[in-house]
C-alpha cells in the first residue's frame, strides 16, 4: 500500500541538502527513489515518487528516467516498475552477509520439522527486513519472501527485534513511525504495541494473530549473539483456520527456540 509519508525523514532531508562537491545530491535522490518502491507495491508515477521521497516532480522524472535508461525499471506508459536488474543492488549484501548464509541449515531444519516455510528478519529503523527464507510448498503471503520491509509495530518479527531497543528508543521509533492499520485486528495505539514487545520480552517471543493480514498468524522468536544481545528474529506464518494459538505455542514454539539458539551460538 503506497505510504503518504516519506521513505525516511533522514533520508529525505539528506537528499534536499546534499549537495556534495562531486555532486552526488544526484545519487542521494536516486536511491530514495529506488527506496520508495516498496512502499508503493513496486509501482510509482512521478507523483508517487515525488510524495514519497520529498522530493520535486522534476527531479523525480529525472531519476525515474534514468534508472530506466539503465535498465533497472520499466515503463508501461503511466508507472514505473523495477525489473529483474534492481536485484544485483542487494544481491551482493545477500551472497555475502555471514547471518543470512549461516541462518540456511537452521531455517531448512525448522522447515522440515513444521512442514512450514521459515524465515529470517532483521531491524531496519522501524522496519522487519526479510533477509532469508526457507520455502515450503504453504506460500501463504506475497509480502513475505526475502528483501520484503514489513511494518515492525504489526509483526511478530518486528516485535521480536523492537525487544532490542531501550523505552526511550522504542518510543522514539513509534513517534517517528506510528503504527498504522492494516485490518481490523491491527493494534494502532502505541502504547499497546510498547506492551506487546514488553511482553514479548519477557516471554522470549512474539505471536501476531491477523494484524498485518486477516486470516494469518506469525509466530516469532529472538536470535541472540553471544552477548545475549538480539540480532535477528526466526519466524513461522500459519493459516489460522489450520493453526491455533495454543499449537503455535505447544508444537512451533519448541522448535523455533532450538533453531534459532543454534544459529545465535554461531555469532
Amino acid at each position: 500500500m503506497a505510504d503518504n509519508r516519506t521513505v525516511n525523514a533522514s533520508s529525505a532531508d539528506d537528499v534536499k541538502g546534499t549537495r556534495a562537491s562531486e555532486g552526488m545530491g544526484g545519487l542521494a535522490k536516486g536511491l530514495a527513489v529506488i527506496e520508495a518502491f516498496e512502499r508503493a507495491q513496486s509501482a510509482l508515477t512521478v507523483a508517487d515518487a515525488a510524495r514519497l521521497t520529498g522530493i520535486t516532480r522534476p527531479a523525480a522524472r529525472r531519476c525515474l528516467l534514468t534508472l530506466t535508461e539503465c535498465g533497472y525499471l520499466s515503463y508501461d506508459g503511466k508507472r514505473y516498475q523495477p525489473t529483474l536488474r534492481l536485484l544485483r543492488l542487494s544481491a551482493a549484501y545477500l551472497s555475502t552477509a555471514q547471518l543470512p548464509a549461516l541462518a540456511q541449515p537452521y531455517l531448512v531444519a525448522a522447515r522440515v520439522a513444521l512442514d512450514q516455510s521459515v524465515s529470517l528478519a532483521v531491524w531496519d529503523d522501524g522496519w522487519s527486513v526479510f533477509v532469508n527464507r526457507a520455502e515450503s510448498t504453504h506460500i501463504l503471503s506475497p509480502g513475505v519472501k526475502v528483501g520484503a520491509r514489513l511494518p515492525a509495530a504489526a509483526t511478530a518479527t518486528g516485535r521480536v527485534l523492537m525487544t532490542s531497543l531501550s523505552e526511550e528508543e522504542l518510543a522514539e521509533v513509534l513517534d517517528r513511525q506510528p503504527p498504522e492499520r492494516h485490518t481490523a485486528r491491527t493494534v494502532v495505539d502505541a502504547s499497546q504495541v510498547v506492551e506487546a514487545v514488553r511482553r514479548a520480552r519477557a516471554d522470549g517471543y512474539a505471536i501476531v494473530d491477523g494484524e498485518l493480514q486477516e486470516g494469518l498468524r506469525a509466530l516469532a522468536v529472538p536470535v541472540k549473539d553471544s552477548r545475549g544481545q538480539v540480532i535477528a528474529a526466526m519466524s513461522v506464518n500459519v493459516m489460522a483456520a489450520q493453526v491455533s494459538i495454543e499449537r503455535l505455542r505447544d508444537e512451533f514454539l519448541p522448535v523455533l527456540v532450538e533453531n534459532a539458539t543454534a544459529l545465535g551460538r554461531t555469532q
